[in-house]
Parts: structure tokens; C-alpha cells; sequence
């Protein structure tokens, strides 16, 4: 047997159903014409199937289609069970399917036809309470499948509020894993390129000792100015990673790098060593922040991804377009250079990028609006991109 949890406020409903059909039993007892030719015996039966009917009004949640048919027939006989049974069809019709709803309300409307026929012939006293009941069951299904639908809608709201709140926090997420991207990559591109600068050169000095002693003091100058940057941008980083935003005062701190600083990036290459060539950027107006700033990093993490792989190869940078034709970058490198005996060159460390910088460069270069290409041309490298630029 299925076991059914009542809440209080199912005790309440149910309890007070149970008062209505006993109280519309009492009430209506005065208009309900009971034949004369009855005993008394008779008629305290019918009262009695009456309470029982009323009293059956509390299984109404465990056993809701078998009660109501087993009121609509008995009301055929008994006098006193139009109030259970309108408790028993409201109920079948709020909580049962349509197809049982169906079949009790087509058992419950059974006898109209009959009732129509006979009409012309049937006296006042008697068609008028026929009428009224069979107005008082089509009103109890028609207001339970009100309530059905009513529930049906509330729940369908609630399900749409939940997916609505899951979706809000979803697109959260997704916020906070984009911003948490980009502060990697920021972190990549700019750490990377000042820490294979400080590689490099203490990579010289280690296999140098016997240097002059200003290409000591130059190499040491540009080891502590490239560890000074990266302490500063690492710290511009963390306060970015504390505000939550990059609306917060570190990123005021923090100026974003444009097309113009390409000059400055490629002199720090240089004095790395190795021959570096820039042609552009070109003259006139800038691009927008975020086309200059992606071309800028594009640049960056071609030319440390080159101390690395390919130290002391002859690089070329190239940065040509206009509004209205986009920004086309390339940076193309040589092989490696062939070690000097004189000078040896430092090794890449153990467990490098692994070609995350690359993977970064390309989303950064999407999210702008663009596309990059890294293929090897010529025993060398070429990075490819071009990133739109609105007239």
C-alpha cells in the first residue's frame, strides 16, 4: 500500500473538505426530497452512508479515482452524498491525469441524458435538485482543473526561475574563468618576456666570467631593470587578482601597452643580442586599444618564445595596415644561430611552455576580432596575424 505523507497543511485541507461535505450534508437535508413511502429505518441508513460518505472524504489523497466512482454510484441511491462527492471529482480533477479525469466526469454526467429526456414529465420538486446537482459537479470539476492548471503554472514559473537562476550563475562562472584566462595570459606574456631577458643574460655571465668588465655592468643594468619591471607587473597582476576587477586601482597603476610601445619592446630585445628589424607600425592614427594592445602582446611572446628556441636567430617584425584593411602583424625569425666558442649560449631551461604561449596568442587574437597562424618557413618560425581595424 502506498504510503502517503501528510503535511499539517494537508491535514488542514483535508479536514476542512471533510467539514464542507458534512455541513453541505445538513444544510441541503431540508431540500432533498426523500420519498415518503421510506421507514424510518431507510432514512437513518441513508443518513448514515451520508457521514461515512462525508468521513471517506479523508482517503481522498491515497485512493482519489476509486472514491469518486464509488460516491457518484452510491449517490445514485443515498440522498446525502452530493457534498463527499463533489469533494471526491474536484479532487481527481486537480490531481489525477486527464484521461482519468475524463472517464470519472463522463461516469458523473452518465445519467444527464436520461435526466433530459425524462424532463418534460418530471415534476418541479424533483428536476429542480437534479438540475443543481449536476450544476454543483460540473462547477467542482471545472474548479479543480482550474487548480490543476494553477499548480502547473506555478511550478512551470519555478522551474523557469531556478533554470534562470542556474543559467545567471553559469554565465558567472563563465565571467570569472574568462577574467581568470586573461590574467594568465597578462601573467604569461608579460613575465615571460621579462624573465627570458634576465635568462638570458645571466646565461652570459654565467658562461662569461672573464667579460669586460662594461659588458658586465650593461648585462647586470638590464638584469635588475628587467627584474624591477617584472616585480612591478607582477604586483600590478596581484592587485588586479584582489580587486576582483580591472576597474579597481591596481589597473590604474597598470597601463595597458599600445601599438606606439612597439619601438621600446624591440630595443629591450635588441640589447638582449641578436639582430631585430621592425617596419612599422605605421604612421598616423592608432588603433583601437584592444587591436594595439593584442598586436603589441603578438609581438611580445614571438620574441621570447625566440630567445628560447632559437637564440641568436636574425628576426623580423612587421606591422603594416590601416582603418579599414585591419592590422596585419608578422614576426619571422631565422634558425638558431651557430654557437660561438668564444661566447657559448645558454640552454632553454628543462619544461618549457609547451606551446602555451602560442595557444594563448591565437585565443587572444580571436577575441579580437582576428586570426593568427604559427608554422615553421625557412628553417625558421613565422607568427601571422591580422586583427580588424574599424575605419
Amino acid at each position: 500500500m502506498r504510503r502517503i505523507h501528510r503535511t499539517r497543511r494537508d491535514w488542514a485541507a483535508d479536514l476542512g473538505l471533510f467539514l464542507f461535505a458534512a455541513c453541505f450534508a445538513a444544510v441541503s437535508s431540508q431540500s432533498i426530497p426523500v420519498p415518503e413511502s421510506l421507514g424510518a429505518g431507510w432514512r437513518a441508513a441513508d443518513r448514515l452512508v451520508g457521514g461515512l460518505g462525508c468521513a471517506a472524504v479523508l482517503l481522498r489523497r491515497r485512493w482519489p479515482v476509486q472514491l469518486a466512482v464509488v460516491l457518484l454510484l452510491a449517490g445514485s441511491v443515498a440522498h446525502y452524498l452530493t457534498g463527499p462527492a463533489m469533494v471526491a471529482v474536484f479532487t481527481v480533477a486537480a490531481t489525477r491525469p486527464w484521461k482519468a479525469t475524463a472517464w470519472v466526469a463522463a461516469l458523473a454526467f452518465a445519467p444527464l441524458p436520461v435526466f433530459l429526456w425524462q424532463l418534460p414529465e418530471m415534476s418541479e420538486e424533483r428536476a429542480g435538485p437534479a438540475v443543481t446537482y449536476f450544476a454543483l459537479i460540473a462547477g467542482s470539476i471545472g474548479w479543480g482543473l482550474f487548480r490543476r492548471s494553477r499548480q502547473q503554472l506555478i511550478a512551470s514559473l519555478r522551474e523557469r526561475a531556478e533554470l534562470a537562476e542556474a543559467d545567471a550563475e553559469s554565465r558567472a562562472e563563465r565571467a570569472r574563468m574568462e577574467a581568470r584566462e586573461e590574467i594568465a595570459r597578462e601573467m604569461h606574456d608579460v613575465l615571460g618576456h621579462r624573465l627570458s631577458l634576465l635568462s638570458v643574460h645571466a646565461g652570459a655571465l654565467e658562461f662569461n666570467p672573464g667579460a669586460p668588465r662594461a659588458e658586465i655592468e650593461r648585462a647586470a643594468g638590464v638584469m635588475r631593470e628587467s627584474a624591477h619591471l617584472a616585480l612591478h607587473d607582477l604586483r600590478a597582476v596581484i592587485g588586479v587578482l584582489r580587486t576582483g576587477s580591472g576597474d579597481g586601482p591596481a589597473d590604474g597603476e597598470r597601463p595597458q601597452p599600445e601599438l606606439a610601445d612597439l619601438p621600446r619592446l624591440v630595443a629591450e630585445a635588441r640589447a638582449a643580442g641578436g639582430r631585430i628589424e621592425l617596419a612599422g607600425p605605421p604612421a598616423g592614427a592608432a588603433p583601437p586599444p584592444l587591436v594595439g594592445r593584442t598586436a603589441y602582446r603578438i609581438v611580445q611572446e614571438a620574441l621570447t618564445n625566440v630567445r628560447k628556441h632559437a637564440p641568436g636567430a636574425d628576426v623580423d617584425v612587421r606591422v603594416t595596415g590601416g582603418p579599414g584593411d585591419g592590422l596585419t602583424v608578422e614576426v619571422r625569425n631565422t634558425g638558431p644561430a651557430q654557437p660561438d666558442p668564444a661566447r657559448p649560449t645558454v640552454p632553454e631551461p628543462a619544461g618549457g611552455g609547451g606551446g602555451q604561449g602560442l595557444i594563448g596568442l591565437a585565443e587572444r587574437a580571436r577575441l579580437a576580432g582576428g586570426e593568427l597562424t604559427a608554422l615553421p618557413a625557412g628553417g625558421g618560425f613565422r607568427v601571422h596575424a591580422w586583427l580588424p581595424w574599424q575605419s
